[in-house]
């Protein structure tokens, strides 16, 4: 089959490599549909993810149809249409049993596309199928549906969850990339008094307001100004960083209120400054988080519902085997505009579903 190989840091290719075979009873093969690409991709190519070495197909978001199980696989089989979930969970170790599926010491966790072969290839295995797939509804579209292997519980959970929005908070989202803007649609569900978008790139602030944002600010332009105009000199309620660099987050750091929570999401290449000669007296509460997917089927039934955004995320489209053309125009967001690029041709009709 063909996958998208790294080779180590800036080389990589769309190249013939082994077909996946059951290796554990545990175990699905399931043929890949659709596929996108991540942030977390581009700091591998980057060299910003040691663990991941030369040889290894990239990726960890899916949907395909499951071609074949190991014997001791029961919640789906051969026919399947699933969502390939970006974490893998044994189901038995403490970890699991707490819902930290991101920390699995049984053999999961991060798993694809880091320390095994991942999804952005023809065909993938996925270890612990009964935990790491779910079964998709009839009126899930595939594009719709691979948003939600990743970026929509990471922003939901390490973001909006971990951040601990409440009803009335100002919210800040550094970085409205795709998972930023998740993180910007499902705050919402909180009923915050506003949502306040910084970032770079024009486009992405436009997508940030379409999905919400009361207020959005350039980060080169002094956004924790406008927070504190906003706020009458206290600061956010809450900061969810989604870049993944020390300057966003001491920036972070700064625009947070006295009492209130930075939620760390980006993936950090660099060590970063805490200042803690500042914030000692604060009282902030920072937190950290590899996504746990615990909240896949909650979002799952929300999509089935028409309840998120999914769709709007979506700016490119392209066939499998122009993976390369794809990582490119990704990479190029801020001429491009891309947001979440999705490849492969999905095999399903959505079903419309009607009130009764």
């Amino acid at each position: 089959m063909k996958g998208f190989v790294f080779h180590g840091p800036g080389q990589s290719a769309w190249q013939d490599v082994p077909d996946p075979a059951i290796k554990e009873a545990t175990d699905a093969i399931v043929r890949v549909d659709v596929v996108t690409i991540c942030g977390t991709d581009l700091h591998i190519l980057k060299g910003d993810v040691p663990e991941v070495r030369p040889g290894t197909v990239l990726g960890h978001e899916a949907v395909g149809e499951v071609v074949e199980t190991g014997r001791d696989v029961h919640t789906v089989r051969p026919g399947d249409r699933v969502l390939v979930s970006c974490i893998t969970a044994c189901g038995r170790c403490r970890f699991c049993w707490e819902r930290t599926y991101g920390q699995c010491r049984g053999g999961g966790g991060w798993i694809l596309g880091h320390v095994i072969d991942g999804t952005q290839a023809e065909y993938v295995r996925v270890p612990y199928a009964d935990m790491s797939v779910h079964t998709l509804p009839g009126a899930v579209d595939s594009k719709d549906a691979v948003l939600l292997a990743d970026i929509f519980p990471t922003g939901y959970e390490v973001g909006v969850l971990n951040g601990r929005v409440q009803p009335g908070d100002t919210v800040a989202v550094v970085g409205v990339g795709p998972v930023g803007l998740a993180a910007t649609a499902t705050a919402q569900l909180y009923a915050p008094e506003r949502v306040i978008a910084v970032d770079v790139a024009a486009a992405r602030l436009d997508a940030a307001k379409r999905l919400g944002a009361d207020a959005v600010a350039d980060a080169r332009e002094g956004p924790e100004q406008l927070v504190a105009d906003l706020t009458d000199g206290l600061g956010a309620d809450v900061v969810v960083e989604a870049v993944g660099a020390p300057e966003t987050f001491e920036l972070c750091t700064r625009m947070v209120r006295p009492g209130g929570h930075v939620a760390n999401v980006g993936v950090h290449g660099r060590p970063a400054t805490l200042h803690l000669e500042d914030l000692w007296t604060k009282n902030v509460t920072i937190t950290t988080g590899l996504v746990d997917t615990y909240s896949t089927p909650t979002l799952l039934r929300m999509a089935a519902a028409g309840r998120l955004p999914t769709a709007s995320l979506v700016t490119h489209s392209f066939p499998l085997d122009q993976m390369e053309e794809a990582y490119d125009v990704f990479a190029g967001a801020a001429d491009t505009g891309a947001l979440k690029v999705m490849l492969g041709e999905p095999q399903h009709d959505v079903v419309a579903v009607r009130a009764a």
